[in-house]
């Protein structure tokens, strides 16, 4: 077989199979590398918490299970607490479907009447909707049981990937300081250093701001009298995990129930209005006290970065390519030579 010889491209042209080599093993080898990822970051939260226990006399072992633990501890109460109140949602969703069917045959007869289309009766036509929306719910319920198993297989890893970053870190430091220059090996210890604990304070600090977000969405919604307000306010603040995108999916929902429950079209508005003041107030008043280190990553490079997670990773490429972002942005600062894209990724 013979061999490729990068030697023989120009400079320009080896990088250029190198980030396409590097796609195509990002994307293909999404199954194992999706919960190697979230393990890598839950890992880099839990050591400096890891570290004191084990400077304290705790084993290494014991540290580690203490601190994943917590942290599923955590995932679970929180999706206990949702799945607690979806279910609540559910018992009205009936409700929310019968108060929806007058302005949808509205919208039937005037799509009719607007296109000369043959009339069907109101009933047919509901019924027609009916069918469909079951088979859509059908079809991603089949989906969601044939994807069961490499989910399960997925959330298990994760656990198991971050207790071993944290059991072998020092392998993968030797491992990093192996493949690295050498003119760089003396600051790798720095570099580490700073990037864990400073991605450490960040996350710290935003979970203070989504529970502090949620909250405040939770108490607009309850004002305004907006069927299931925790479950709406606690969603929307887990969704502005992914920027941009999060907060608007996820306050569609609100604003649809508001309009089919209440009478008046100032409550959807109010239900905007909550969500910006909270917004508004989580921008420059909440982020800038509970987050005392900002990765101050530029809006061109978060953008690029959720578009190519979607792309390659789905949801998951989409909430991690963010922290690599700025994982990324923190090393740039000891490489010279990567200035350009440096400058590309700061805001």
């Amino acid at each position: 077989m013979q061999k490729i010889n990068l030697g023989a491209f120009s400079k320009e042209t080896q990088y250029l199979i190198i980030a396409i080599s590097i796609l195509v093993v990002v994307y293909f080898g999404r199954s194992l590398l999706v919960p190697m990822s979230y393990g890598l970051l839950i890992a880099m939260v839990l050591y400096p918490v890891c570290f004191r226990l084990e400077k304290r006399g705790w084993p290494r072992s014991v540290a580690i299970a203490f601190g994943l633990t917590i942290v599923i501890l955590i995932f679970l109460a929180l999706i206990g607490l949702l799945v607690l109140q979806a279910s609540y949602f559910l018992k009205d969703a009936q409700d929310l479907m019968d108060k929806l069917k007058p302005a949808l045959n509205q919208l039937q007869h005037s799509t009719e009447a607007s296109f000369h289309l043959p009339q069907a009766s109101d009933n047919d036509w509901w019924q027609q909707l009916t069918d469909t929306l079951n088979m859509a719910a059908k079809n991603m319920a089949e989906r969601l049981v044939s994807s069961g198993s490499q989910t399960g297989l997925s959330v298990f890893l994760v656990p198991v990937f971050a207790a071993l970053f944290l059991y072998n870190r020092h392998n993968f430091v030797e491992f990093l300081r192996s493949i690295i220059s050498p003119k760089y090996k003396e600051k790798l210890p720095q570099i580490l250093n700073e990037v864990i604990h400073t991605y450490y304070d960040f996350i710290r600090g935003m979970i203070k701001v989504y529970i502090i977000v949620g909250i405040l969405n939770s108490i607009g919604l309850l004002a305004l009298g907006i069927r299931h307000a925790i479950l709406f306010g606690m969603l929307t603040a887990i969704m502005t995990i992914i920027p941009y995108v999060g907060i608007i999916v996820s306050a569609l929902l609100p604003i649809s129930v508001a309009l089919l429950t209440k009478d008046s079209i100032w409550y959807p508005i109010g239900v905007v209005g909550v969500f910006a003041f909270v917004q508004y107030l989580e921008a420059n008043v909440i982020f800038p006290r509970m987050v005392a280190f900002q990765l101050k990553v530029s809006t061109w490079a978060t953008l690029v970065a959720i578009l190519a997670g979607g792309l390659l990773w789905g949801i998951s490429g989409m909430i991690l390519f963010i922290p690599f972002i700025g994982i990324t942005k923190l090393v740039l600062d000891y490489i010279p030579e990567w200035e350009p894209l440096k400058i590309l990724i700061r805001r």
